[in-house]
């Protein structure tokens, strides 16, 4: 500790930047805590505000948290033809206020961590703060700002080259940088000049699988929930009790019998994705994913297409097994385009598939992905680069996934062993019909699946990754500058 001392000798504190909503950046907040527990400094956090941080950030008497006020709400609802006036506007607006609590409000650290994207005006905003405040800064690249940015204006687009000559340009006056990925390192090393050391995503402590009466507590608090169709009536809503009242004895997944908490031998499997509904996440495929199990399923049973739903249902409802479960998407996150798809789901005819779309708090989400069946992720990169935390996650509670395919993610997801990838619809269908064969007793793929998930989770724990790979560069960044 005393070697630690010498090496950390001057103010004692780090300043965390995140243009965006801290509740909703996990790696930032785990960053704090890292920064509060292991390296034992005074941590302040610039972000905006909206969704809660996990109890453990806001209970923690090391962590200050300054919110900043965003770009107008009245100003995001321009037309059209104004939009390269905002895009130069805003990051003026954002610049100023970035520079006012970097430079004023917060007390000057030995170092500030900024996340990025987004880079503009970001990573400008932080340079001139590190300068006037003679502070190190380190950038930790979760993404590339130009190629998010791409996703809506093209990569030839003028303000996109801008974009990504800024982001380089101040990207290679950092002190240092923690990146996501080796594949990022080796395009950050060859084409940017910049040197990264590679901090992977795990999941903290609080991400775990859960217990047998953590998951019927769940699902008492989340049973109006679950039972609530986004249509008129599907598979799941019929469960009700006659007086349309639930009680804390039965939910659709367990029940309490006496002091004894039992799982329904005919309960649905339950699939969580959760997604920022951007365009980088084609929800559309998991959509049609549903409807081809959906339709395959009523196949193989030779099922007739103007047989009765209310019948079926009814069957499934009083405990009739199939040979095929019924399957509940639980849909977590908020962005732009969760109303289009939720008008989309609400026209879906289907026998055996429901969806639910939620918010869930930084403490039941861990829950949550503990007590389900199988992870879905729809994140496909805008760099092709960086790679999914949610996934991360899952595994940290012991959830097998089924991830879209795309250049990097076999750093993440080892196939056969902890998940499957798919590319197309089609594709994540015949998984689904794959792993949920028999279930929920006789599905050896699924249990082989989970197993490695389980063990993939165990393997390494976010502060044993943080301890090794981020504080000796924190260490030696700080001490670089206080020489």
């Amino acid at each position: 500790m005393e070697a630690l001392g010498k090496r950390m000798s001057g103010r004692g504190r780090a300043c965390v930047v995140v243009l965006g909503d801290f509740g909703r950046s996990p790696r930032m907040q785990y960053h704090a805590l890292s920064l509060a527990r292991q390296a034992s400094l005074e941590v302040d956090v610039v972000a905006y505000g909206g969704s809660e941080p996990h109890k453990a950030v806001l209970e923690h008497e090391s962590i200050h948290i300054h919110t900043m006020v965003q770009w107008p709400r009245v100003m995001q609802g321009w037309p059209k033809i104004l939009l390269p006036l905002m895009l130069v506007m805003k990051p003026i607006y954002q610049f100023i206020m970035l520079l006012w609590f970097l430079c004023i409000k917060v007390p000057a650290p030995d170092v500030f961590l900024v996340q990025n994207p987004p880079s503009v005006p970001t990573l400008t905003a932080v340079t001139w703060a590190s300068w006037i405040r003679r502070s190190a800064f380190i950038i930790d690249w979760h993404n590339f700002g130009y190629t998010l940015l791409a996703l809506s204006l093209g990569r030839s687009n003028l303000f996109v080259v801008v974009y990504r000559w800024f982001e380089k340009h101040y990207g290679k006056m950092a002190n240092g940088s923690f990146c996501v990925t080796r594949a990022m390192q080796h395009e950050l090393s060859q084409n940017w000049g910049i040197k990264a050391a590679v901090l992977y995503d795990q999941p903290p402590e609080f991400f775990r699988p859960a217990s047998l009466k953590e998951k019927h507590e769940l699902f008492c608090r989340l049973d109006k929930n679950l039972q609530l169709p986004l249509g008129v009536r599907d598979c799941f809503s019929c469960e009700t009790t006659t007086t349309g009242e639930t009680t804390s004895d039965e939910t659709l997944f367990t029940t309490l019998v006496g002091s004894d908490i039992c799982v329904k031998a005919n309960r649905p499997a339950l699939i969580v994705s959760s997604t920022s509904w951007t365009s980088d996440e084609d929800f559309g495929i998991l959509l049609e994913a549903a409807v081809m199990y959906d339709r395959r399923v009523a196949a193989i049973l030779n099922e007739d297409d103007s047989s009765d739903k209310e019948v079926l249902w009814m069957e499934m409802h009083h405990g009739k097994k199939y040979l095929y479960p019924r399957l509940l998407f639980v849909i977590t996150g908020k962005g732009p385009d969760k109303e289009k798809y939720k008008q989309k789901i609400r026209k879906l005819n289907l026998k055996r598939v429901a969806f639910r779309t939620m918010w869930l708090s930084a403490e039941d989400y861990p829950l949550l992905l503990g007590s389900a069946d199988l992870g879905v992720c729809l994140h496909t990169s805008s760099s092709g680069l960086d790679l999914p935390m949610k996934v991360v996650d899952m595994f940290g509670c012991g959830l097998p996934v089924c991830a879209v395919s795309y250049s990097c993610i076999k750093e993440l997801v080892k196939v056969e062993k902890n998940g499957l990838l798919f590319s197309s619809s089609s594709e994540l269908a015949d998984e689904l019909l794959m792993l949920f064969k028999g279930f929920p007793d006789d599905c050896d793929a699924l249990k082989s699946l989970r197993d490695g998930a389980q063990e993939t989770g165990a393997s390494s724990r976010w502060a044993t990754e943080w301890e090794e790979h981020a504080k000796p560069l924190l260490l030696e960044v700080i001490s670089r500058k206080n020489e």
